[in-house]
């Protein structure tokens, strides 16, 4: 059996708010992503998948668990094998405005991870890589010298795929890489990634809030809900037959551009506001808003388990 190139076994990441007060917002989360893959992570604002991804790079500090790549513990290398790892693996960022420096040019945005990682070319070759980059993902040359602030929201976002693809990375995390573009624009930026993935062999981890986009672009989906994974199965199969009640909810919010059925179809509306992550609901933590809960939902925390061949779910429905 082919070890995954990604392994997250039980991952938390907790932060201190104030003198007492700590936010869960992440707790025991475990999936693996396979080379050539792409998983999509789903769920709403401030459910911890992008807290997921920050904590997979390093940017945050993990609470407990491990993050495996590669077959080495990511928490546990030494210096020089943090450089090697983050050469491996890149991040496209969310907003496409804060992420890029409006000082710098886009060449010396994207020639900035080469210089840091002090890959071995000549400035005349920096350049030439900049330009190859940037034609890679849509722009040209004339872009190179040219500042953020003339840019598109959807041009931005190209630069920074192009900055994330400057060290030749195997695997990219894209945190919400559209959510803060037009809708006209979304659908191009997939477009762009899915060739890219094919194109370079990448492994992609997708963090989204839209589930009819990560449809397109995700292998398996995982279904995230206050800090915990709920589900997790492949892509057609998480559309077809949901098992999870926070999923089945999610799905049936997605409108269907046929009038006749979308005014007939039934559609599950969650009661109540979404719990503190500082403050979660004891047993299960969607238990406050599931239609389907049950007595044994409030005193016990349902185990993350394979309820048929590559379908997990966390759930005392199933057990």
């Amino acid at each position: 059996m082919t070890r995954p190139m990604l392994q997250v076994n039980a991952l938390k990441k907790h932060f201190r708010v104030g003198k007492k007060d700590v936010l869960q917002a992440v707790n025991d989360v475990t999936f693996s992503v396979d080379t050539g893959e792409t998983l999509g992570l789903v769920g709403e604002s401030g459910c911890g998948k992008s807290t997921v991804g920050r904590t997979i790079m390093g940017l945050y500090e993990r609470t407990s668990g491990e993050v495996v790549y590669n077959g080495q513990r990511v928490h546990e290398l030494s210096a020089k094998d943090q450089t090697i790892f983050h050469r491996s693996l890149q991040m496209i960022f969310q907003d496409p405005y804060a992420s890029l420096n409006p000082r710098s040019t886009v060449r010396e945005i994207i020639a900035e991870p080469m210089i840091i990682h002090k890959m071995t070319m000549t400035k005349a070759e920096r350049l030439e890589r900049v330009i190859q980059l940037l034609e890679e993902v849509g722009l040209n040359r004339d872009h190179a010298n040219r500042y953020p602030h003339e840019f598109s929201g959807g041009q931005r976002q190209r630069i920074g795929i192009a900055r994330a693809l400057a060290l030749n990375p195997d695997f990219i995390i894209a945190d919400e890489p559209i959510s803060a573009l037009d809708v006209s624009v979304q659908a191009q930026v997939v477009n762009l990634l899915q060739q890219l993935q094919q194109e370079k062999q990448l492994t992609f981890l997708f963090i989204a809030h839209d589930l009819s986009m990560v449809k397109h672009i995700s292998d398996r989906i995982g279904v995230m809900y206050l800090g915990h994974l709920v589900e997790l199965t492949e892509s057609r199969h998480l559309y077809e037959q949901p098992r999870h009640p926070y999923t089945q909810a999610l799905l049936s919010a997605i409108p269907i551009p046929d009038p006749d059925i979308e005014k007939e179809r039934e559609r599950i509306i969650l009661q109540g506001d979404l719990p503190s992550p500082i403050n979660p609901p004891s047993g299960c933590v969607f238990r406050t808003r599931c239609p389907a809960a049950m007595d044994i939902c409030s005193v016990q925390k349902p185990i993350f388990r394979e309820v048929e061949p590559g379908h997990h779910v966390a759930c005392h429905l199933y057990e």
